[in-house]
């Protein structure tokens, strides 16, 4: 599968870094500082730090921009280059990168390989042929989740990208070691100048609640749902009252309604009303009391919900009659 870049296509660049020994604790200091400036910059959609695992030897940070030309604008921004001044004593060497634009984003954890080549010119079709092969092959492993392959980006690398997606490390180490796996590189001799990557997670969720520019993991289903909740009663009721005037009919009113809340959910309600209101609930920190942040929790949500259904009894049974 080969995902062309095209303009305003979410973009995300991979980079891989060494750091020295005894250095860790001032490596994430330092790089929890360069996540907060990231955040600053137009387009900045979230970042993710991933420490060494048996998988990968290298500490990996994923930027997400919602553009090729967003990210390049941070990757070669002077005060990301100034804070790589800063941050190169703690740097075992320099670091790997790998940028895709566009794509599809798991929502399972999944663990991933990231291989670039470099591919001549006039070896692309070649090349894609030999990568059409590779992922029917891979496909046939226990485990396969799919394969995405992305295209040189100008400015920021001259690589191909290919993700490849499996289930869990054993079954994607069950590939890359196979027989199999090592007869389709002899066959494409001549695209083994590659670098290849493990992580053994699918780099997290687009739709997260940032912590200095870290993002968090996702809340259980029971959270969202009630989170839902709380938002969608009073958008719901507010919209049942704007329209009423209309006196539209049953079934056209409830198509207007459930469009426009379904807009006002989305883009308001979640992210600037329910998200902000609860979020020590949805998204606790690490070393919270699981006890007392769902109690803290379910106070605001009644608190929240007792708040709406005195406000709505009052507009319309003591203060205004729906029409």
């Amino acid at each position: 599968m080969t995902t062309e870049q095209h303009e305003g296509a979410a973009a995300t660049a991979i980079i891989g870094q060494k750091v020295l020994p005894g250095m860790e604790r001032e490596y994430e200091a330092w790089q929890e500082g360069v996540n907060v400036a990231a955040a600053r910059y137009p387009g900045h959609l979230g970042v993710e730090v991933s420490p060494p695992t048996p998988l990968q030897p290298e500490w990996v940070v994923v930027y997400r921009f919602d553009s090729i030309a967003h990210l390049q604008a941070w990757i070669n921004s002077a005060t990301r280059q100034s804070l790589l001044d800063v941050g190169n004593k703690y740097l075992d060497g320099p670091a790997t990168q790998q940028v895709v634009s566009g794509g599809t984003q798991p929502t399972d954890p999944l663990a991933t390989v990231v291989v670039t080549h470099r591919v001549h010119p006039h070896q692309v079709d070649e090349f894609l042929d030999w990568q059409r092969h590779m992922s029917q092959e891979e496909s046939k492993f226990e485990g396969f989740r799919g394969t995405e392959l992305f295209r040189p980006v100008e400015g920021l690398q001259d690589e191909w990208t290919t993700l490849y997606r499996y289930d869990n490390a054993e079954h994607l180490d069950a590939w890359l070691t196979s027989t199999k796996r090592q007869e389709l590189l002899t066959e494409g001799e001549k695209f083994n100048d590659f670098r290849l990557r493990t992580i053994d997670n699918s780099f997290g969720s687009w739709f997260a609640f940032e912590e200095n520019g870290i993002e968090a993991p996702p809340p259980s289903e029971t959270k969202t749902a009630i989170a839902v909740w709380v938002g969608l009663y009073p958008t719901v009721v507010l919209l049942t009252l704007a329209l009423s005037p209309l006196r539209m009919p049953l079934w056209l009113g409830l198509l207007v309604g459930n469009l426009l809340s379904s807009f006002i959910m989305s883009f308001f309600t979640m992210p600037y009303y329910v998200n902000r209101l609860l979020k020590r609930w949805l998204r606790p920190s690490p070393d919270a009391s699981a006890a007392k942040s769902n109690l803290v929790g379910l106070g605001i949500v009644a608190a929240v919900t007792v708040f709406w259904a005195v406000v709505f009894y009052l507009v319309t049974r003591q203060i205004w009659t729906l029409p």
